[in-house]
Formats: C-alpha cells, structure tokens, sequence
C-alpha cells in the first residue's frame, strides 16, 4: 500500500482526511487495537502511532501489531524520536520539528532513524512539525521555539522553507489535549503558502465545530487523538468530526 497516494485518492474524493492519533504508552495495545477498530468504525482514514514520552520498545511494536490484526486502514508512525519506529508499520511521517532549538528534533534523530526505514521499507512521508503555542507535552519535549498564535506570519514563513526544502506536508500542532486549537488565521496563512501540498492541524480539535472550522480554514486532515482515549463511544464521537469536515 503506498500510503501517501492512498490519502491523495481520499483527499480527491471526499476533499479531506480524518486521522486517529493513538499513543502506545497511555493503554495496553489490546485496548489500543479496540480504539482503532471504533475509529475506522466512525470514519476514520488512517491510524497514526506515537506519542511524546514512553512510545518505543515493545509497547510500540505490539500496539502496532495489534492494530494492522484489527483494522485495514493504514498505519502511519508519528515517532517522538528515533525510538518511536517499528518495522511492522506501513508508513512514518518522517519529519523535522523545524521551530526546535534542539538540533537532535531537526536532523540527529531523523539521521539515527533513516537507516531502520530503510531496512523495512517503512514508507516515509516528508513532513515539517511547527508547534504552536500552547503547545503542550510536544512543545515541552521537543524544546520548541513555540510559534505565537497571534503571529500566523511566523507559522507561513516556517511552513514555506519546509516546502522549499522538499517536505510534501506540513503539520501545524497545538499539543495534545490543549483546550486551544490552532486559530483560522494562522492555518489559512499557511495553507495559502502551502497550495498544494498538504496541511495538518492537530491538538485541542474534541468535537465537529472545531474540526469544521479548522478544514474551513484550510486544513486538508485533521487529527484527533486526546478525545478518543476519553469518550466511551469512540465510533461516534469520530463519527461526528468526519461527518463535520466531509461534509
């Protein structure tokens, strides 16, 4: 499965993307695999696998096992650091947290990681992180130079060298379970910069309102992550956000 086109096909017929961000150190992966399969049960595209702190190891791997067992939708790693990877993924956003002021998010632990995607034929999909403020356990981690959400001029410029520098998606990041999404004005300045490569937005996103205002704005996926490890019926709450962003 060549992951990338399989999202452009998805973002050619229903206009936009629907991702579940599931972190491997917040439950075991039977439970892990349960949230996934009541994702793709709601409308779920893609199942992304990763966290900040703790997702390495064998957690990782037997999440991600667990989950491919379960569900027939991609699975895309969203590795914290070089130690977030497994060789039974389909895919990795390999990227580079462009605002960090530690050299190790930019380039160190894409240089340690790059030789294990080679080996496996993990599929790599380009893509510049920008955190923006809050920014959360991310921001805290990754020593991020947290963009001003009153500064989308900031945001545009970032988001412009990693086009430059051949990055095919940029993901603008508030941070996991912020109660702050990204504003409508920051993601349209970078969208607009962008054109046609695509645009992420994640953190804060917990209900439809929020996510149709994001893509609105100009956000080709969404991710929800937060949200789907709190609410009993999984299914509907994803349910409720595709419907909003499909529509």
């Amino acid at each position: 499965m060549q992951v990338e086109a399989h999202l452009q096909k998805i973002i050619e017929k229903d206009g936009k993307v629907h991702l579940t961000l599931i972190d491997p150190a917040s439950q075991a992966p039977e439970r892990a695999a349960e949230i996934a399969l009541a994702a793709v049960e709601g409308g779920t595209d893609a199942i992304m696998i990763g966290g900040s702190t703790g997702a390495s190891g064998s957690i990782l791997d037997e999440t991600v096992i667990k989950i491919k067992e379960n569900v027939n939708v991609p699975t895309i790693l969203f590795p914290g650091n070089s130690a977030g990877l497994s060789k039974y993924a389909d895919a990795v956003f390999f990227m580079s947290l462009l605002n960090s002021r530690d050299i190790g998010y930019i380039i160190t632990n894409q240089v340690l990681g790059a030789p294990l995607v080679y080996r496996s034929q993990i599929e790599p999909i380009s893509m510049a992180y920008l955190i923006v403020e809050p920014g959360g356990t991310v921001g805290w981690v990754g020593d991020a130079k947290l963009i001003p959400r009153k500064k989308p001029e900031i945001a545009a410029g970032y988001a412009l060298a990693g086009k430059y520098l051949g990055m095919h998606y940029t993901y603008l990041e508030a941070g996991s379970g912020t109660d702050e999404p990204v504003n409508s004005e920051m993601i349209g300045a970078v969208k607009q910069v962008l054109g046609e490569n695509k645009l992420i937005v994640g953190g804060g996103i917990r209900d439809a309102k929020t996510a149709k205002l994001c893509v609105s704005a100009g956000a080709d996926m969404i991710v929800t992550g937060t949200v789907v490890e709190e609410v009993k019926d999984v299914a509907a709450k994803v349910a409720e956000i595709v419907s909003a962003i499909k529509s």
